[in-house]
Formats: C-alpha cells, structure tokens, sequence
C-alpha cells in the first residue's frame, strides 16, 4: 500500500489530536484539561488547539502520512530557540520539563502512527523529513522528549543516532499514563 507525506491542513486537526494523545503518555490531554471550558471534551480542545494558524501547537508544523486517504500517522516539530524572556512554568506537573530544551534544534513534540501503522518503517520516513528540515533551516540538530516507560520508542529513536542529554522525573497526576523519567534526547546532525 502507498503512503504519501503531505503537509497537514486545517481538516486533520482532529486527526492531529487524536494522534498527539497517543505520543503524549496523557500530557497533551492534561494541557487540555487546563483550557476546556465545562462539557467540552479534551479531543474537541484538541483539535480545536491545532486548527489555528500562526501558533506553534498548530497543524501547519504537523507532517501527514496518509494511506487510502486516511491519515495514518504525523509528525508535529517545530525550532526550538532559547528565550530569556519566556515566562517561568509554575504548573507542577509540567515545571520539571521547562529546562528539558536544547536550543537550535528542531523539536519532535509528537511523532504517532494508529496501530497496524507502526513497525513499517515509517516512523524512520518521518525521521528523514526532520532530518531533511533541520538542515533547510541550518538547524544543529533534532529533539524530543521520550519516557523511561516507552522502552519501544527509546530504542527506536537510539538506532538513528538519538542519545539522551538530561533527565527529569515525571510527576504523577490521574492524565499522565507514564511514572519514572522523562528523558530529553537529542540527535546531533553535521
């Protein structure tokens, strides 16, 4: 079967949700949770969070894999830079990973596929196309945030040259499906 790469538009943003649920290990439902508005369901904020343009957390920095015209799969990244102005994170939850940045690199908050998508090589496919950014925007190199938990994902992202440069432990809430570490991993291209 033919799967194409394509940018995403504004129409998989719910898509775009639904997959960043799987990668977050509950994180991205947690954010959401901070911003629904009562009987607004954390898929509906989702997509809602990715149909906007001109924002990082946007479908515009999200690469499509698509099959029969399904979307199968995506990639969301975005230029990490240092900011000195950035306002300090006090959420507990999220605060132990306001310093797990590497500036100058390309940032894979998300990479996903649906089951019976994964184990086929394209989540190498989707490493390329960052690889191939990263190099357009004479980026230093790529990262992301894995968990301890994810040994799978761990050992995937190690096999193309990823290793991990920091740590922080993961603080417990009912949304966050993982405990342990998280690990900030980095990939250094040149």
């Amino acid at each position: 079967m033919t799967v194409l790469f394509r940018p995403a538009v504004r129409n998989d943003a719910r898509e775009i949700a639904r997959l960043f649920q799987i990668s977050s290990e509950g994180c991205a439902d947690y954010i959401w949770s901070l911003i629904a508005q009562p009987g607004q369901t954390l898929l509906d904020v989702g997509e809602m969070r990715y149909a906007r343009e001109g924002v990082i957390f946007s479908y515009e920095n999200c690469l499509i894999a698509e099959a029969e015209g399904r979307v199968i799969g995506m990639m969301h990244s975005f230029v990490m830079r240092d900011d000195p102005e950035a306002e300090p994170v006090t959420d507990p939850v999220l605060a132990p990973y306001a310093d797990m940045e590497v500036a100058d690199t390309l940032y894979i908050s998300s990479l996903a596929l649906h089951e019976g998508w994964r184990n086929l090589g394209l989540g190498a496919k989707f490493l390329q196309h960052a690889r191939e950014r990263c190099s357009e925007l004479e980026l230093t190199g790529l990262s992301l945030i894995d968990y301890e938990a994810n040994t799978g994902a761990r050992r995937f992202y190690e096999r193309h040259g990823f290793e991990i440069v920091k740590t922080c432990q993961v603080t417990p809430h009912p949304l966050i499906r993982v405990t342990g570490e998280a690990y900030l991993m980095l990939c250094t291209l040149g």
